[in-house]
């Protein structure tokens, strides 16, 4: 195998040109192809094995709905719909047993909270020890703000030497 840069570049620019001459329906035919890739890339993983989906469409569809609102503890970002992890594969075994034993979606929420806590809500409620987690982001971007206006309130201004007789001069002529 050859690794000489100009190779290399070679090989490149004539992959450029070959792209340029072909036609524009393959070219177009290409794009569509790598646009349904990357759409495909970006899709959600659906963690959800088939082995633990119910029968009945649903009693799957609601513990669907109450797997999104639920974190994985392992992840902490997903939801455990969308964990691969076995916490979250556990959880969800356990909200569709719950949901086959006839609760209702409130009672399997405060089923799962009262195991693991608010921390395993996607959205914890504002409550007092909850409260932090909402003003948080706003106290921190708060004190930034601050931060920046006393950064830029104790900053010197430029010193601008004056102008000199020749440059004067020219602005004068200019004006």
């Amino acid at each position: 195998m050859n690794h000489d840069p100009e190779s290399k570049r070679t090989t490149f620019s004539s992959l450029i040109k070959r792209y340029r001459f072909m036609g524009p329906g393959l070219r177009r035919r290409d794009s569509w192809g790598l646009v349904l890739l990357l759409a495909l890339l970006a899709a959600p993983a659906a963690a959800v094995q088939p082995d633990e989906m119910l029968q009945n469409p649903a009693l799957e569809a609601r513990a669907r709905e109450i797997s999104k609102e639920l974190r994985c503890v392992v992840c902490q970002n997903q939801s455990i719909d969308d964990s691969d992890a076995p916490l979250a594969r556990d959880l969800r075994i356990v909200v569709r047993e719950q949901l086959t034993l006839g609760r209702s979606d409130d009672q399997i929420m405060d089923y799962v909270v009262q195991r693991y806590g608010q921390f395993v809500l996607l959205k914890p409620p504002v409550e007092g020890d909850t409260l932090p987690l909402w003003i948080g982001p706003f106290a921190v971007l708060g004190i930034g703000g601050l931060g920046l206006l006393a950064w830029a309130r104790r900053r010197k201004p430029a010193e601008v030497a004056p102008l000199t007789a020749a440059e004067a001069a020219e602005i004068d002529r200019l004006g």
